[in-house]
């Protein structure tokens, strides 16, 4: 199955940091990394006094249903480093499950497609960058939430 899975960091080494939870992520047996965006600077979402953030995407091709899927990304995260604090505070990495193939998921815990996606310019530049037709099932192709995004932003 293809996935999609965001990576920020604004703590530390934020580029050393995100390119060690590609190589573990590649690392499991389940799963192999296919592609990756370029990474890029953004401005802080949510708790906006905080340092800038270095985010990118990765396709994935895996075997692994969502949950464990997710579970391997919460373990990358605890190897890392991260320690949940505030929501939307600063951290050393952040991996979320944005997409897994056309599967919708609703359960506690896990929301696949990851329910702010559409609203996130700085998810949805990389996701572009790897997949522009991808579609977000219930949102549209990932291009067309792109464009939406930058005309709201635009006014």
């Amino acid at each position: 199955m293809r996935a999609y899975v965001s990576l920020g960091s604004n703590l530390g080494d934020r580029e050393a940091t995100l390119e060690r939870a590609m190589e573990l992520l590649d690392a499991h047996p389940a799963v192999r990394v296919v592609a990756a965006s370029t990474l890029r600077e953004t401005e802080p979402w949510g708790l906006v006094d905080q340092p800038r953030f270095l985010n990118g995407v990765v396709a994935v091709d895996t075997t692994l249903a969502p949950r464990p899927l997710l579970d391997v990304l919460l373990g990358i995260e605890e190897t890392l480093g991260r320690v949940r604090g505030e929501r939307w505070g600063p951290r050393t990495v952040d991996l979320d499950l944005l997409l897994y193939g056309a599967l919708v998921v609703d359960e506690p815990g896990l929301v696949v497609p990851h329910p702010r996606l559409h609203e996130r310019r700085f998810v949805l530049e990389p996701l572009a960058e790897l997949a522009p037709e991808e579609v977000v099932p219930g949102r549209g192709a990932v291009r067309e939430l792109l464009d939406a995004v930058a005309a709201d932003e635009a006014g």
